[in-house]
């Protein structure tokens, strides 16, 4: 058979799974750490249950992401998750879905294993999103799944240090409401309400106007200017004030 003939039945083959994003939708891409639990334990030397080294690779690969070509209006990162909205007129790689997975999983990957000269790999899925209300639908679950998981977490490490082994810890909390989660870390002198915020709530990131001065070298002035620069926001409101929040971000899209 010759080349032209094989690779057009290649091609035939290859766009069997192709799936693209349509028109007029937004995107919403998440990343999560492939075996991150076992990475965070036996070879990173972390604090628990959040470590600030960490929190900050998160942070800059999710900035990273950013920077890569896509136009990515928001984005949202978590223990070890990151999730990215994408304007729906953005048209990079012709809005096909394996491409995006692919190129976003591999950008975090590199980027983040340059943070501890380890391979640390992540995985990403990629969400059609119609409307504005589903949006931040999307971001106040993945803000609730982190206060879960965060309150979960500091529960888990505090029994830990205080005498129980993995099992028993493990056991006792499934059994737990939040409001014994909460009175669990009372008992132990902690009130979940006074942790720093991003270990609850995560990190939003996304660009605004700032006013900078700067100076024109023709007329050799001073002049005012509006820049757009990525802001880092870890005190993120939470629930309704969340919502407005997210509506005031995505008011000019």
């Amino acid at each position: 058979m010759k080349f032209e003939e094989i690779e057009a039945v290649m091609r035939k083959n290859e766009s069997l799974s192709e799936q693209y994003i349509l028109p007029e939708n937004f995107i919403i891409v998440r990343l999560d750490g492939r075996g991150f639990t076992r990475l965070t334990k036996e070879k990173l030397s972390l604090e628990k249950p959040f470590d600030l080294k960490f929190s900050q690779a998160m942070i800059d690969t999710t900035k990273h992401l950013f920077t890569i070509g896509f136009r990515v209006l928001y984005g949202y990162t978590q223990s070890d998750e990151i999730s990215l909205l994408i304007h729906k007129d953005d048209h990079t790689f012709s809005r096909k879905v394996r491409k995006i997975n692919s190129v976003l999983a591999g950008e975090a990957s590199a980027f983040f294993s340059l943070q501890f000269q380890e391979i640390c790999v992540f995985d990403c899925r990629t969400i059609s999103i119609p409307n504005r209300e589903m949006i931040a639908d999307y971001f106040c679950w993945r803000q609730e799944d982190s206060h879960r998981n965060s309150l979960s977490a500091y529960c888990y490490w505090t029994l830990r240090n205080n005498g129980f082994n993995a099992g028993q810890t493990t056991e006792r909390i499934e059994r737990m409401s939040q409001s014994d989660k909460n009175e669990l870390l009372f008992q132990y002198g902690i009130n979940y309400n006074d942790l720093p915020s991003w270990q609850k709530r995560g990190v939003g990131i996304f660009n605004r106007e700032v006013n900078k001065q700067g100076y024109n070298p023709v007329t050799q002035q001073t002049v005012d200017c509006v820049r757009n620069e990525l802001f880092i926001e870890k005190k993120l409101p939470i629930r309704e004030d969340y919502r407005v929040f997210l509506r005031e971000i995505f008011k000019e899209f």
